[in-house]
């Protein structure tokens, strides 16, 4: 069999030969059938998979999910190969030549050192801005995916905005723009016009974003731990309820949350604050 492992053969030839294989005359009915568009949500589903592995800080896990998300760039190679684009092993040396590139200050003895992350990033830019050549430049809040989550987008425009200095100067004064959105979104909410709801609730959201980044914390992270607390609690409501909770007073579903919230802050190695 061409494709059993060998202890000298480089990983990454050796799933362009798997790939290669199944996707054969004779190979895999499945993968002969897909194209770059029908694998789009496995790359996204993959993706979140090994964000996932990455947060509960499982080295096993983060190995395999890292080796699905392979899969799926290893993938789109052998598609793009058998119309004579590009290979995988040009997917990764264009990755390597990049690196090289983007980063002078290490590999470039005659540049300019960087001594701060900012000076880093400030240079990416700018060799970003050389590559382009002629074509015209985007602004600069251009080049965040179309398909990035919502909170993930926030943080990239609103960080690019900051390198140019248009930012808060205070953190303090980010929450007194919160309180002020949500006197907006309160009024919205008694007005006439609905669509007015949805765009207050937008600037509110927006503004808590920045919040974040200023504070150095992922709002998308943030935001799937806050998920992950209330599944857990409520999972623990239905268990102490004994049966459906559809037909518990209000004040009944309180004192199953409050009890439940008490559990979670009282378990070992919680580091949940009380509330």
């Amino acid at each position: 069999m061409t494709t059993e492992r060998h202890s000298d053969e480089c990983g990454c030839r050796r799933v362009a030969e798997v790939m290669a294989r199944l996707r054969a005359p004779d190979g895999c009915p499945w993968d002969r059938r897909q194209t770059h568009q029908s694998l789009v949500p496995y790359l996204i589903e993959e993706t979140y998979e090994t964000v996932d592995a990455i947060e509960h800080g499982e080295p096993a896990a983060l190995k395999e999910e890292l080796g699905d998300l392979a899969l799926q760039i290893a993938f789109h190679a052998q598609l793009a190969s058998e119309v004579g684009a590009f290979t995988l092993d040009d997917v990764f040396q264009a990755c390597a030549d990049k690196l090289v590139r983007r980063h002078p200050h290490v590999f470039d003895p005659d540049a300019q050192r960087a001594s701060t992350p900012e000076e880093v990033a400030d240079r990416w830019e700018e060799q970003k801005r050389r590559e382009r050549g002629d074509r015209p430049a985007p602004t600069l809040l251009d080049g965040a995916p179309k398909g990035l989550p919502a909170l993930a987008k926030a943080h990239h425009v609103q960080r690019r905005a900051a390198r140019v200095g248009f930012d808060w100067a205070r953190d303090e004064d980010v929450l007194a723009k919160i309180d002020e959105e949500i006197g907006e979104l309160r009024e919205a909410m008694h007005g006439p016009d609905r669509s007015r709801v949805a765009h207050e609730l937008g600037d509110l959201l927006f503004t808590v974003v920045n919040l974040a980044r200023r504070l150095e914390v992922d709002a998308e992270a943030a935001l799937r731990g806050g998920i992950a607390r209330f599944a857990s609690r409520f999972a623990h409501m239905e268990r102490a309820a004994g049966r459906s909770l559809a037909d518990r007073a209000p004040e009944e579903l309180d004192r199953l949350w409050e009890a439940a919230k008490a559990a979670e802050e009282a378990a070992p190695g919680s580091d949940a604050p009380a509330r």
